[in-house]
């Protein structure tokens, strides 16, 4: 059974010195320097927040799920667990977290898995992989980012459980209006978010909503 870890944070969001908020579908990125905490916020509750973070100097040294769960020794994300990249880097520490749990294995979807999974015509929806190519061809931060970029990604908020059998579940979502994750960076990175948009399961609560991200020095 998953460990929920739930912990508070003392900051305020009127001392934030950075908000905004992303409409579901919508991307977001910044630099989020060294020292640095990022809160993202699930202001209507159950919305899922897809995230990537890329190393600000090295964008080859990115966030990797794999490295991640084995050096936690869990699928989940939560208080405490550092974001390993692909080169053994810590690029973030999460320092507070009122929802208790993150997926690490969902992944983006896209055009073609929902046209697989719910018989959509690929053309007729929008996906979080278009808004992370999207997002990560905007921008503006100097990187030639591409399509090979969009990697392995976190669900923050998503409630993704493994079956005995070792399948994966998409279930109702286990946050809630005002719930929230902090991570603080370790080295200067880059966030990027793709707000989900899907309405084809729970991961939702079928009602894509937008979140609000927070930076404090």
């Amino acid at each position: 059974m998953a460990t929920f870890i739930l912990t508070e944070s003392p900051l305020v969001a009127a001392d934030a010195v950075y908000r905004q908020v992303v409409n579901a579908g919508d991307h977001w990125s910044h630099l989020i320097k060294a020292g640095q905490t990022l809160r993202i916020l699930d202001l209507e509750g159950n919305q899922a927040a897809d995230t990537l973070f890329y190393d600000a100097h090295d964008t080859n040294n990115r966030y990797s799920a794999s490295d991640t769960i084995r050096h936690q020794g869990a699928l989940y994300l939560t208080t405490g667990t550092k974001l390993i990249s692909t080169e053994g880097d810590v690029l973030l520490t999460i320092v507070a977290d009122t929802c208790g749990r993150h997926d690490t294995l969902g992944g983006a979807c896209s055009r073609e898995s929902n046209t697989m999974r719910y018989a959509h015509e690929k053309e007729s929806m929008h996906a979080c992989r278009d808004s992370f190519i999207r997002g990560a061809q905007e921008c503006g931060c100097g990187h030639d980012f591409g399509k090979r970029d969009i990697t392995c990604n976190i669900n923050f908020f998503m409630n993704v459980p493994v079956t005995p059998e070792g399948g994966l579940t998409f279930a109702d979502g286990v946050s809630a209006p005002g719930r929230y994750v902090e991570l603080r960076a370790e080295r200067d990175v880059l966030a990027l978010i793709s707000n989900c948009p899907q309405l084809n399961n729970p991961c939702n609560g079928w009602n894509p909503t937008p979140v609000e991200v927070l930076i404090w020095d």
